[in-house]
């Protein structure tokens, strides 16, 4: 029996993800079928009339079997692209989110090209804080977070960024013990209240840890935002992701902790309130 298509893998594969109820599932198909190939979509597409089998084969469909389950694709490939890099990811840390690309740009705008010292806590998979390295060249980053597993992720993608040497990982509960003064503190935390979190597809494969974030979304904003007094320096910025019904609760608790900050709300791209910045020195 001859082995099957490249084309004809992408249209049997296209309608078994299709039935698993995934969106765009022909550039699923294609994704996953150049991942175990080591091609690019574009040279994928020239192959079509070439043989898929052997290994290739077996590791494609053992994929796309993932994939019509509904498993996130950063976690099949390894791989997710933010904030134009590409970032190592698995099952140990959340799948990057565009939104979360708006908290990147506040913090940029706070950063001056000159040294400052960043803290990036729940860092997960080091995004944020390496972003930040990666676009401001003078900076210190401390990367913190309470799984030494993500932390070991961050910090592989520190280093596959290069940015490595001017970032520290701790593994800690926030931002105890006091780590050194810092001119910005930026945090992507667990906020979805715990009874949502099993309601939420998210939830089947990415972990609880980064997610729940007690009765009301805010145990650890709460707690972080209490213990940044200490640690922000008297000019600095706090910059908080939050769930889209936060925005009020999450502003009140950074007026009673910083009396004379400045604090607004932001809306992400699809016009829900997504961050939270405080402007210490103003």
């Amino acid at each position: 029996m001859s082995a099957q298509t490249i084309g004809a893998a992408l249209r049997a594969a296209t309608d078994q993800i299709r039935a698993g109820g995934v969106d765009s599932p022909r550039l699923t198909a294609e994704v996953l079928l150049a991942h175990v190939l080591g091609l690019g979509r574009a040279q994928l597409l020239a192959r079509l009339e070439q043989p898929l089998a052997g290994p290739d084969a077996a590791s494609y469909w053992a994929l796309v079997a993932r994939a019509a389950a509904d498993t996130p694709l950063a976690y099949l490939t390894g791989r997710r692209e933010f904030f134009g890099l590409e970032f190592d990811v698995d099952e140990s840390v959340l799948v990057p989110r565009p939104e979360t690309e708006l908290l990147v740009e506040v913090a940029l705008e706070g950063l001056a090209t000159g040294p400052a010292h960043v803290i990036d806590v729940g860092t997960g998979s080091g995004i944020i804080g390496v972003t930040l390295a990666v676009k401001r060249q003078a900076i210190r980053v401390t990367a913190i977070d309470r799984s030494a597993v993500a932390l070991a992720i961050a910090r592989r993608n520190a280093e596959r960024h290069g940015v490595d040497e001017r970032m520290r990982f701790l593994e800690q509960d926030l931002l105890d013990p006091s780590p050194p003064p810092a001119d910005l503190i930026c945090a992507n935390l667990p906020y979805i209240p715990s009874a949502d979190v099993a309601t939420l597809a998210v939830s089947r494969h990415e972990p609880k840890l980064a997610l729940d974030g007690g009765p009301d979304g805010l145990d650890l904003i709460r707690r972080l935002i209490a213990q940044a007094g200490t640690v922000l320096t008297p000019v600095g910025r706090l910059v908080l992701e939050i769930e889209a019904r936060q925005g009020p609760a999450v502003s009140a608790l950074c007026r009673d902790a910083f009396p004379r900050a400045a604090v607004r709300v932001l809306r992400d791209f699809a016009d829900l309130d997504r961050v939270v910045v405080l402007d210490r020195g103003v």
